[in-house]
């Protein structure tokens, strides 16, 4: 072959530029069972396209792909974030109470209780007995 026809080639080629892999890790996990699955995926991959990729939505029934919040290394993304080498995405379960609520209620029980006071929220203090110093 001469030169002319081996630069043509090389040249000319029809196949798609050299892509980056980098290396990610896709957690999940349940109060039975966790899953931590490690996977190569292509630079500028979307942390969506990298939950489908690493096939934990099989193993989990419960997982909805935009339903359920996500998030890097334990700070909230987005599913269109595109991750970076060594990032681990965490897929987390909805919450099955509000803190919020439950809070609440367990301080209006300590009341009904006696156990808090009912304009402070605090412990009464019982008649008669010396507060400690």
């Amino acid at each position: 072959m001469s030169e002319q026809a081996v630069e043509q080639t090389n040249s000319g080629s029809d196949e798609a530029p050299y892509v980056e892999q980098i290396q990610i890790e896709v957690v999940y996990g349940l109060p039975n069972k966790q899953e931590l699955i490690t996977v190569m995926v292509d630079e500028g991959t979307t942390v969506e396209q990298a939950i489908i990729a690493s096939g934990i939505t099989e193993l989990f029934d419960d997982i909805e792909l935009g339903k359920n919040k996500v998030g890097i290394w334990n700070r909230a993304a987005k599913y269109t974030d595109v991750l970076a080498d060594l990032d681990r995405i965490e897929i987390y379960r909805p919450l099955i109470a509000d803190p919020k609520e439950v809070r609440k209620r367990r301080a209006e029980k300590a009341v009904e209780e006696g156990r808090a006071n009912k304009i402070t929220g605090g412990r009464p203090v019982k008649l008669g007995a010396k507060a400690d110093k």
